[in-house]
């Protein structure tokens, strides 16, 4: 399949990078490229998606309108659980939806994501 016009990279802001860098180490596997101190990448191995962080004050959240990064996982209540345990802030928890359930957290930056998964898992 070709890449051309696929989405290819995602970027985040994040207030504090080495907290955001260990949080998704330690829930999602994720691992991270230091581009110096205000930038740090992750690739489509860990993540599904090439993307990174990048020092900012701000947060992506649906309340202020930022589009919601949904990852998949095949063990929700898992998830849910390692989220919780590396400091993560459940804002909505698992929920049913018209095909799976999922719920919504915030990482150590204050970035708003969320895990689904389809019924029965």
């Amino acid at each position: 399949m070709s890449a051309n016009d696929k989405i290819n990279y995602l970027e985040f802001p994040a207030k504090n990078i080495p907290a955001t860098k260990a949080f998704f180490e330690s829930v999602f596997a994720w691992s991270f490229v230091d581009y110096g101190p205000d930038y740090a990448s992750f690739s489509s191995t860990d993540a599904g998606l090439d993307g990174g962080f990048f020092k900012s004050d701000l947060a992506a959240s649906t309340d202020n309108g930022s589009a919601l990064v949904v990852l998949y996982s095949d063990a929700l209540e898992e998830a849910e659980g390692r989220v919780k345990a590396a400091g993560g802030v459940i804002t909505k928890p698992i929920f049913s939806f018209p095909g799976g359930r999922r719920f919504h957290f915030t990482e150590p930056s204050g970035n708003e994501l969320a895990v689904w998964s389809v019924d029965g898992e």
